[in-house]
Protein backbone atom coordinates (compact mmCIF):
# COMPACT_ATOMS: atom_id res chain seq x y z
CA UNK A 1 0.00 0.00 0.00
CA UNK A 2 1.27 3.64 -0.25
CA UNK A 3 1.59 6.31 2.24
CA UNK A 4 -2.21 7.77 0.86
CA UNK A 5 -3.76 4.36 0.58
CA UNK A 6 -2.86 3.76 4.46
CA UNK A 7 -3.95 7.20 5.18
CA UNK A 8 -7.24 6.75 3.89
CA UNK A 9 -7.65 3.59 5.36
CA UNK A 10 -6.80 4.71 8.90
CA UNK A 11 -9.01 7.13 8.25
CA UNK A 12 -12.05 5.48 6.84
CA UNK A 13 -11.93 3.45 9.97
CA UNK A 14 -11.54 5.84 12.30
CA UNK A 15 -14.34 8.18 10.56
CA UNK A 16 -16.09 6.37 8.56
CA UNK A 17 -19.32 8.62 8.05
CA UNK A 18 -17.14 11.18 7.58
CA UNK A 19 -15.06 9.59 4.80
CA UNK A 20 -18.30 8.27 3.22
CA UNK A 21 -19.89 11.86 3.12
CA UNK A 22 -16.53 13.60 1.23
CA UNK A 23 -16.94 10.14 -1.18
CA UNK A 24 -20.39 11.29 -1.79
CA UNK A 25 -19.93 14.59 -2.53
CA UNK A 26 -16.95 13.71 -4.99
CA UNK A 27 -19.36 11.24 -6.76
CA UNK A 28 -22.43 14.30 -6.98
CA UNK A 29 -19.60 16.24 -8.33
CA UNK A 30 -19.01 13.75 -11.26
CA UNK A 31 -22.49 12.84 -12.23
CA UNK A 32 -23.90 14.08 -15.55
CA UNK A 33 -25.66 17.39 -14.86
CA UNK A 34 -23.27 18.46 -12.25
CA UNK A 35 -20.31 17.79 -14.73
CA UNK A 36 -22.64 19.31 -17.53
CA UNK A 37 -23.12 22.81 -15.54
CA UNK A 38 -19.26 22.91 -14.60
CA UNK A 39 -18.13 22.24 -17.98
CA UNK A 40 -20.82 25.53 -19.03
CA UNK A 41 -19.22 27.49 -16.63
CA UNK A 42 -16.14 27.47 -18.52
CA UNK A 43 -17.74 28.84 -21.30
CA UNK A 44 -18.46 32.30 -22.20
CA UNK A 45 -21.11 34.83 -24.36
CA UNK A 46 -23.21 33.48 -26.92
CA UNK A 47 -21.78 29.85 -26.13
CA UNK A 48 -22.94 29.53 -22.29
CA UNK A 49 -26.17 30.36 -23.42
CA UNK A 50 -26.81 27.53 -25.81
CA UNK A 51 -25.20 24.97 -23.35
CA UNK A 52 -27.53 26.76 -20.79
CA UNK A 53 -30.39 26.37 -23.38
CA UNK A 54 -29.54 22.39 -23.85
CA UNK A 55 -29.89 22.26 -20.33
CA UNK A 56 -33.16 23.27 -19.91
CA UNK A 57 -34.22 20.89 -22.38
CA UNK A 58 -32.89 18.30 -20.86
CA UNK A 59 -34.58 19.15 -17.53
CA UNK A 60 -37.86 19.76 -19.15
CA UNK A 61 -37.26 16.35 -20.78
CA UNK A 62 -36.03 14.68 -17.28
CA UNK A 63 -37.26 16.85 -14.44
CA UNK A 64 -35.29 16.56 -11.21
CA UNK A 65 -33.86 13.14 -12.16
CA UNK A 66 -31.63 14.77 -14.32
CA UNK A 67 -29.73 15.67 -11.71
CA UNK A 68 -28.88 12.47 -10.75
CA UNK A 69 -28.16 10.81 -13.55
CA UNK A 70 -24.67 9.15 -13.81
CA UNK A 71 -23.18 9.29 -17.88
CA UNK A 72 -24.28 5.35 -17.78
CA UNK A 73 -27.93 6.45 -17.69
CA UNK A 74 -27.15 8.67 -20.87
CA UNK A 75 -27.54 5.93 -22.44
CA UNK A 76 -28.41 5.44 -26.92
CA UNK A 77 -32.04 4.80 -25.78
CA UNK A 78 -31.68 7.93 -23.52
CA UNK A 79 -30.57 10.31 -26.52
CA UNK A 80 -33.05 8.82 -28.95
CA UNK A 81 -36.06 9.75 -26.29
CA UNK A 82 -34.51 13.09 -25.71
CA UNK A 83 -34.42 13.39 -29.61
CA UNK A 84 -37.83 12.67 -29.86
CA UNK A 85 -38.62 14.61 -27.08
CA UNK A 86 -37.19 18.04 -29.10
CA UNK A 87 -38.73 17.57 -31.97
CA UNK A 88 -42.38 19.77 -30.87
CA UNK A 89 -39.77 22.65 -29.71
CA UNK A 90 -37.47 22.43 -32.59
CA UNK A 91 -38.45 20.15 -35.81
CA UNK A 92 -35.50 20.82 -37.51
CA UNK A 93 -32.70 18.05 -37.58
CA UNK A 94 -29.82 20.48 -37.56
CA UNK A 95 -31.08 22.67 -34.78
CA UNK A 96 -31.40 19.63 -32.32
CA UNK A 97 -27.81 18.38 -33.53
CA UNK A 98 -26.85 21.30 -31.64
CA UNK A 99 -27.97 20.43 -28.45
CA UNK A 100 -27.04 16.98 -28.56
CA UNK A 101 -23.52 17.97 -29.85
CA UNK A 102 -23.13 19.81 -26.37
CA UNK A 103 -23.69 16.95 -24.61
CA UNK A 104 -21.47 14.75 -26.54
CA UNK A 105 -18.93 17.63 -25.82
CA UNK A 106 -19.62 16.90 -21.95
CA UNK A 107 -18.89 13.11 -22.43
CA UNK A 108 -15.45 13.93 -24.28
CA UNK A 109 -14.38 15.83 -21.41
CA UNK A 110 -15.46 13.34 -18.76
CA UNK A 111 -13.68 10.53 -20.96
CA UNK A 112 -10.40 12.89 -21.19
CA UNK A 113 -10.96 12.91 -17.28
CA UNK A 114 -11.56 9.52 -16.72
CA UNK A 115 -14.39 10.15 -14.91
CA UNK A 116 -16.47 7.68 -17.15
CA UNK A 117 -15.29 4.86 -19.75
CA UNK A 118 -18.70 4.89 -21.01
CA UNK A 119 -19.61 6.68 -24.13
CA UNK A 120 -23.57 6.54 -26.53
CA UNK A 121 -22.01 8.32 -29.03
CA UNK A 122 -20.54 5.18 -30.15
CA UNK A 123 -23.59 3.96 -30.94
CA UNK A 124 -25.93 7.44 -31.26
CA UNK A 125 -24.54 9.22 -34.39
CA UNK A 126 -25.31 12.53 -34.96
CA UNK A 127 -26.24 13.25 -38.94
CA UNK A 128 -26.78 16.64 -39.99
CA UNK A 129 -29.22 17.78 -42.95
CA UNK A 130 -27.84 19.66 -45.91
CA UNK A 131 -29.70 23.54 -45.73
CA UNK A 132 -29.39 25.69 -48.59
CA UNK A 133 -26.12 27.60 -49.16
CA UNK A 134 -26.21 31.48 -47.18
CA UNK A 135 -23.59 32.64 -50.25
CA UNK A 136 -23.56 35.55 -52.44
CA UNK A 137 -21.64 34.76 -56.24
CA UNK A 138 -19.09 37.45 -57.12
CA UNK A 139 -21.57 38.72 -59.37
CA UNK A 140 -24.54 38.96 -57.21
CA UNK A 141 -21.63 40.24 -54.13
CA UNK A 142 -20.38 43.21 -56.95
CA UNK A 143 -24.37 44.06 -57.92
CA UNK A 144 -25.30 44.76 -53.71
CA UNK A 145 -21.96 46.67 -53.33
CA UNK A 146 -22.72 48.87 -56.02
CA UNK A 147 -26.14 49.68 -55.59
CA UNK A 148 -27.68 52.63 -55.16
CA UNK A 149 -29.38 52.53 -52.16
CA UNK A 150 -31.48 54.88 -50.12
CA UNK A 151 -29.53 56.78 -48.43
CA UNK A 152 -30.98 55.29 -44.60
CA UNK A 153 -29.81 52.15 -45.66
CA UNK A 154 -26.31 53.37 -46.95
CA UNK A 155 -24.94 52.47 -43.79
CA UNK A 156 -26.40 49.14 -43.00
CA UNK A 157 -25.07 48.13 -46.52
CA UNK A 158 -21.35 49.47 -45.66
CA UNK A 159 -20.96 47.44 -42.91
CA UNK A 160 -22.21 44.51 -44.55
CA UNK A 161 -19.17 44.93 -46.89
CA UNK A 162 -17.12 45.92 -43.70
CA UNK A 163 -18.10 42.14 -42.29
CA UNK A 164 -17.36 40.94 -45.91
CA UNK A 165 -14.06 42.62 -46.22
CA UNK A 166 -12.64 41.47 -42.84
CA UNK A 167 -12.94 38.03 -42.74
CA UNK A 168 -16.62 37.84 -42.71
CA UNK A 169 -16.11 39.32 -38.67
CA UNK A 170 -19.52 38.47 -36.70
CA UNK A 171 -21.34 41.37 -35.74
CA UNK A 172 -20.96 41.26 -32.38
CA UNK A 173 -17.43 41.38 -32.50
CA UNK A 174 -17.55 44.43 -35.13
CA UNK A 175 -19.41 46.48 -32.58
CA UNK A 176 -16.99 45.59 -29.95
CA UNK A 177 -13.73 46.57 -31.97
CA UNK A 178 -11.86 49.08 -30.12
CA UNK A 179 -8.99 50.18 -32.75
CA UNK A 180 -6.91 49.43 -35.88
CA UNK A 181 -3.46 49.10 -34.17
CA UNK A 182 -0.33 50.88 -35.57
CA UNK A 183 0.69 47.57 -37.87
CA UNK A 184 -2.73 48.76 -39.54
CA UNK A 185 -4.54 45.67 -37.81
CA UNK A 186 -7.59 44.60 -35.24
CA UNK A 187 -6.74 42.59 -32.93
CA UNK A 188 -9.79 40.92 -30.17
CA UNK A 189 -10.98 38.20 -28.59
CA UNK A 190 -13.43 36.29 -30.77
CA UNK A 191 -17.27 36.36 -28.54
CA UNK A 192 -18.22 32.74 -29.67
CA UNK A 193 -14.87 31.16 -28.78
CA UNK A 194 -13.19 33.37 -26.87
CA UNK A 195 -9.90 32.63 -29.10
CA UNK A 196 -7.45 35.69 -30.23
CA UNK A 197 -8.16 36.62 -33.54
CA UNK A 198 -5.94 39.12 -35.69
CA UNK A 199 -7.11 40.52 -38.82
CA UNK A 200 -5.08 43.17 -41.32
CA UNK A 201 -7.14 46.03 -42.23
CA UNK A 202 -7.05 46.63 -46.43
CA UNK A 203 -7.48 50.41 -47.45
CA UNK A 204 -10.94 49.67 -48.63
CA UNK A 205 -11.94 48.20 -45.25
CA UNK A 206 -10.08 51.19 -43.60
CA UNK A 207 -12.08 53.74 -45.59
CA UNK A 208 -15.37 52.45 -44.53
CA UNK A 209 -14.17 52.69 -40.69
CA UNK A 210 -12.94 56.41 -41.19
CA UNK A 211 -16.33 57.08 -42.57
CA UNK A 212 -18.01 55.58 -38.96
CA UNK A 213 -15.24 56.54 -36.45
CA UNK A 214 -17.13 56.46 -33.31
CA UNK A 215 -16.00 57.80 -29.67
CA UNK A 216 -15.37 54.87 -27.22
CA UNK A 217 -15.20 52.22 -29.94
CA UNK A 218 -13.48 51.44 -33.18
CA UNK A 219 -16.87 52.50 -35.17
CA UNK A 220 -19.82 54.39 -33.71
CA UNK A 221 -22.74 50.99 -33.98
CA UNK A 222 -22.58 51.45 -30.23
CA UNK A 223 -23.01 55.28 -29.33
CA UNK A 224 -26.06 55.27 -31.81
CA UNK A 225 -27.76 51.75 -30.92
CA UNK A 226 -28.94 50.09 -28.03
CA UNK A 227 -26.71 47.45 -28.42
CA UNK A 228 -25.19 44.60 -31.26
CA UNK A 229 -28.36 43.23 -31.07
CA UNK A 230 -30.89 45.81 -31.82
CA UNK A 231 -27.96 46.81 -34.64
CA UNK A 232 -28.09 43.30 -36.41
CA UNK A 233 -31.68 43.57 -36.53
CA UNK A 234 -32.04 46.43 -37.70
CA UNK A 235 -29.10 45.94 -40.51
CA UNK A 236 -30.89 42.76 -41.32
CA UNK A 237 -34.09 44.22 -42.14
CA UNK A 238 -32.66 46.71 -44.07
CA UNK A 239 -30.46 44.66 -46.37
CA UNK A 240 -33.46 42.55 -47.21
CA UNK A 241 -35.08 45.39 -48.49
CA UNK A 242 -32.09 47.07 -50.70
CA UNK A 243 -33.27 46.81 -54.40
CA UNK A 244 -35.29 48.71 -56.97
CA UNK A 245 -38.28 50.99 -55.15
CA UNK A 246 -41.08 52.75 -56.77
CA UNK A 247 -43.45 54.94 -55.30
CA UNK A 248 -47.23 55.42 -56.10
CA UNK A 249 -47.62 58.77 -56.57
CA UNK A 250 -46.32 62.11 -54.21
CA UNK A 251 -46.03 61.01 -50.91
CA UNK A 252 -47.44 57.46 -51.89
CA UNK A 253 -46.22 54.00 -50.41
CA UNK A 254 -43.28 52.54 -51.05
CA UNK A 255 -42.82 49.38 -53.05
CA UNK A 256 -39.57 47.29 -52.52
CA UNK A 257 -38.15 44.81 -55.45
CA UNK A 258 -35.71 43.25 -52.92
CA UNK A 259 -32.35 42.15 -54.70
CA UNK A 260 -31.65 39.20 -52.20
CA UNK A 261 -34.40 39.15 -50.10
CA UNK A 262 -33.24 36.46 -47.19
CA UNK A 263 -29.99 38.02 -47.18
CA UNK A 264 -28.68 38.76 -43.66
CA UNK A 265 -25.32 39.64 -41.87
CA UNK A 266 -24.43 35.49 -42.02
CA UNK A 267 -23.83 36.05 -45.76
CA UNK A 268 -20.48 38.21 -45.18
CA UNK A 269 -18.94 34.86 -43.99
CA UNK A 270 -20.56 32.28 -45.76
CA UNK A 271 -19.64 34.26 -48.93
CA UNK A 272 -15.81 35.15 -47.85
CA UNK A 273 -15.23 31.36 -47.49
CA UNK A 274 -17.18 30.34 -50.45
CA UNK A 275 -15.33 32.76 -52.76
CA UNK A 276 -11.87 31.94 -50.96
CA UNK A 277 -12.38 28.40 -52.04
CA UNK A 278 -13.10 29.46 -55.26
CA UNK A 279 -9.61 30.58 -55.75
CA UNK A 280 -8.29 27.51 -54.78
CA UNK A 281 -6.88 29.04 -51.23
CA UNK A 282 -5.99 25.82 -49.15
CA UNK A 283 -8.91 24.95 -46.88
CA UNK A 284 -6.17 25.09 -43.55
CA UNK A 285 -5.93 28.65 -44.59
CA UNK A 286 -10.09 29.54 -44.78
CA UNK A 287 -10.59 27.42 -41.68
CA UNK A 288 -7.99 29.77 -39.86
CA UNK A 289 -9.31 32.55 -41.39
CA UNK A 290 -12.67 31.59 -40.15
CA UNK A 291 -11.11 30.94 -36.44
CA UNK A 292 -12.48 27.13 -36.97
CA UNK A 293 -9.52 26.06 -35.13
CA UNK A 294 -9.83 23.08 -32.80
CA UNK A 295 -7.98 24.68 -29.99
CA UNK A 296 -5.68 21.58 -29.79
CA UNK A 297 -2.36 21.45 -28.12
CA UNK A 298 -0.84 21.22 -31.78
CA UNK A 299 -2.73 24.64 -32.47
CA UNK A 300 -1.51 26.56 -29.52
CA UNK A 301 2.21 25.70 -30.11
CA UNK A 302 2.58 25.98 -33.59
CA UNK A 303 1.63 29.36 -34.84
CA UNK A 304 0.28 29.58 -37.94
CA UNK A 305 1.58 31.86 -40.86
CA UNK A 306 -0.83 34.40 -40.89
CA UNK A 307 1.09 36.34 -43.56
CA UNK A 308 -1.18 33.15 -45.43
CA UNK A 309 -4.80 34.58 -44.39
CA UNK A 310 -3.58 38.21 -45.23
CA UNK A 311 -2.99 37.37 -49.01
CA UNK A 312 -5.58 34.80 -49.05
CA UNK A 313 -8.43 38.01 -47.94
CA UNK A 314 -6.15 40.17 -50.64
CA UNK A 315 -7.30 38.16 -53.21
CA UNK A 316 -10.65 37.72 -52.15
CA UNK A 317 -10.83 41.32 -52.05
CA UNK A 318 -9.35 41.77 -55.31
CA UNK A 319 -11.53 40.01 -57.61
CA UNK A 320 -14.68 40.87 -56.09
CA UNK A 321 -13.70 44.61 -56.11
CA UNK A 322 -11.81 44.68 -59.52
CA UNK A 323 -12.19 41.29 -61.19
CA UNK A 324 -8.50 40.57 -60.66
CA UNK A 325 -7.70 37.02 -60.42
Amino acid sequence: MTANDIKNEIERKLNPEKVEEREQKQRNKNLFAARYLAFTESKSGSTRRIYMETYKRMRGYAGEKLEQLAFEDITKEWLVSFDNYMVSQSPSRNARNIHLRNIRAVFNEALDDEVTTFYPFRRFSIRNVATRKRNLKVEDLRKLFNFPCEPHAQKYLDMFKLMFMLLGINAIDLCNLKEVDCEGRINFYRAKTNRLYSIKVEPEALEIINKYRGEKWMLDILDRYKDYKDFTKRMNRALKLIGPVKRSGLGGKKEYDPLFPEISTYWARHSWATIAASLDIPRDTIAHALGHGNNTVTDIYIDFDQSKVDEANRRVLDWVLYGKK
